[in-house]
């Protein structure tokens, strides 16, 4: 089984720098060009079918990812984004940062991480995608097959997490991804191994 990884295209408040989390932001004219870039970078593998969080800006990216061809794809709320709560909206670029300061430990300290009202954990989000993964390891139908996942930036992290068998102090491992970054899994008797992480196909501006 091999698992083609990938956080959707850009959006307006990846620009401007806004937590999204489970707030439907769409893909912007960049999002959308990049995943058609990705798309001519994945064209040669033929895939089987895709997952995709039920979010706008994954589905679009997965839609476009796959244009013209007729593999199935399937919504799924574990790899949805992580869950801000009512810090959902919040600016986190140093210059216009308006988030509780304990928010900072979101990227300095995962395992110290207080989730705001309404908001997801590190190890909530790790467990939901953990379990996505050994649901797909578990299926037989899917051993030789070549799956699509199109997701988010910490919910990536989290699969990724589980994947390297890392601690929720490492959960970041490499950072977050780069908006349309492709990661290849190879799944070997329900062995993750990582191929190629966090690769682009588009010319970076």
């Amino acid at each position: 089984m091999k698992l083609y990884i990938v956080r959707h295209g850009e959006t307006e408040w990846n620009k401007e720098r806004r937590l999204q989390g489970q707030v439907d932001i769409p893909l912007n004219e960049s999002g959308r060009r990049l995943a058609r870039e990705t798309a001519g970078g994945l064209a040669g593998i033929h895939f089987d079918l895709c997952y995709s969080s039920p979010l706008s800006r994954a589905r679009e990216t997965a839609e476009l990812i796959l244009e013209g061809r007729s593999t199935p794809v399937i919504e799924d709320e574990r790899i949805i984004e992580m869950a801000f709560g009512e810090c959902e909206g919040g600016c986190c670029a140093r210059s216009g940062w308006n988030l509780p300061e304990g928010f900072r430990l979101f990227f300095d300290g995962p395992d110290k991480y207080q989730a705001p009202s309404g908001g997801e954990s590190f190890a909530q989000v790790k467990k939901r995608t953990g379990e996505f993964l050994q649901e797909l390891y578990d299926r037989a139908e899917y051993q030789n097959s070549n799956i699509l996942i199109t997701t988010h930036g910490a919910a990536l992290a989290g699969l990724l997490n589980n994947i390297k068998g890392k601690s929720l102090a490492e959960y970041w491992g490499e950072g977050v991804h780069k908006n349309c970054a492709v990661t290849e899994i190879e799944v070997t008797e329900g062995r993750p191994a990582v191929i190629a992480e966090n690769v682009v196909y588009y010319d970076e501006v």
